[in-house]
């Protein structure tokens, strides 16, 4: 095979659609934008829910209640599966967690959970731990520290 024998995949090459080629292409008269008005116009963008001038719909529901969202701790998780690459009698806690690039991104804290075995006696210092976590980081001679939370007011 030589580079000249190279010829793309069966399928990958589309013919560009040629519009207002007359109607007997299909794409024709209009150029498939339908009739008249805003969109049938060149450089014509609406955004998303604009209804025309008209009160759009997310601006007439009426907003009522009181949203948690905004007060929630939303926890990073981590199987206690993954806390056996710490050496044994290692101390665990958030920062060492995000420089192994256990835990990334935003989080109010870390929640370890009981998914997986521990075969290592580890002093964990978490925000917040499973009941099945728990008691294998205990059955193992280590030990579960809770630490507070970060508040989670968001502006």
């Amino acid at each position: 095979m030589r580079l000249h024998d190279l010829k793309p995949r069966p399928g990958a090459k589309h013919r560009r659609k040629r519009l207002g080629q007359g109607e007997s292409s299909g794409h024709g008269k209009t150029s498939g934008r339908g009739g008249k008005g805003q969109t049938a116009r060149s450089g014509s963008s609406i955004r998303i829910g604009f209804e025309g001038g008209q009160m759009p719909l997310i601006r007439r529901i009426p907003k009522r209640g009181f949203n948690n969202a905004r007060f929630t701790i939303r926890y990073a998780p981590v199987n206690i599966e993954s806390l056996n690459a710490f050496d044994n009698g290692a101390r665990v806690d958030e920062a060492v967690l995000r420089s192994v690039g256990i835990v990334n991104g935003p989080a109010d804290g870390v929640k370890i959970l009981g998914d997986g075995e521990l075969t290592k006696k580890l002093t964990v210092v978490v925000n917040a731990f499973s009941a099945s976590a728990k008691s294998k980081i205990e059955a193992k001679g280590g030990t579960c520290e809770v630490v507070a939370a970060k508040p989670a007011v968001k502006g």
